[in-house]
């Protein structure tokens, strides 16, 4: 496989097929699964949802999510909202201190 670096257009996963491209990075993933030595109920969509979920908890947008993973339903993207507890807490916490100081 080659990286597309720089490259704005082309395929960025060529391969010798008919098509010029891998239709389908799934063998791929489960031949390096294997070679890593890692559990077969890992898979590729597991990848997908990590990066969106990580993407949203990071940045917050869930806009910007929905544009790189090809989602045009917010009610989609929201899959990958996963609240940290301890984020919840502190904002309860910030609440309350408020609360107390009016």
């Amino acid at each position: 496989m080659i990286r597309c670096g720089e490259r704005r257009e082309g395929w960025v996963f060529r391969a010798k097929s008919a098509a010029g491209h891998l239709t389908t990075p799934d063998k791929q993933f489960r031949a390096a699964r294997k070679a890593a030595g890692l559990p077969k109920n890992l898979v590729l969509y597991s990848a997908r949802h990590d990066f969106g979920t990580r993407v949203l908890q990071k940045t917050g947008n869930l806009a910007a999510v929905m544009r790189v993973m090809g989602h045009s339903d917010p009610r989609i993207a929201m899959h990958y909202q996963h609240p940290d507890l301890e984020l919840i807490r502190q904002g309860l916490n910030v609440v309350s201190s408020d609360a107390r100081v009016q």
